[in-house]
């Protein structure tokens, strides 16, 4: 009897074994590395440059093709080009923003009847591509 339960706990000590080392490992959640930023932060979030793209999105009323070029090659967007001048141009906007809030409102952004006080995309273009004169 004990030859039979040392047998079994072993196969079974074997299963545990072979299952564990055939599993994938299952890596923290990381961040992909953006190469080409020069106004965000290089260390910025998925998830903040998500909120921060579409934010621009809806602000010019625009998708990601208005700035962004697609590989033909792989047939995905190469958010890295600056092959497009609007791109070019969304950058010193922001630059320009950014500036009119830290000269306007400092560099922490002032809070008033819980709107937060600054200037955006939004303040121009108001949803449309080109702002109206």
């Amino acid at each position: 009897m004990k030859l039979r339960t040392f047998l079994i706990l072993t196969l079974i000590s074997c299963i545990i074994i072979g299952t564990s080392a055939t599993m994938p490992v299952q890596d923290e959640k990381k961040d992909p590395q953006y190469t080409n930023l020069r106004v965000l932060p290089k260390n910025i979030s998925s998830d903040e440059l998500k909120k921060v793209m579409d934010h621009y999105s809806v602000s010019l009323g625009v998708k990601c093709n208005f700035c962004h070029v697609r590989n033909e090659e792989t047939k995905k967007m190469d958010f890295a080009s600056d092959a497009k001048e609007e791109k070019v141009i969304a950058r010193s906007m922001m630059k320009m923003t950014n500036k009119l809030n830290i000269k306007n409102f400092g560099e922490k952004k002032t809070q008033y009847n819980q709107a937060v006080m600054e200037v955006s995309c939004k303040t121009c273009h108001r949803g449309k591509a080109h702002p109206e004169g």
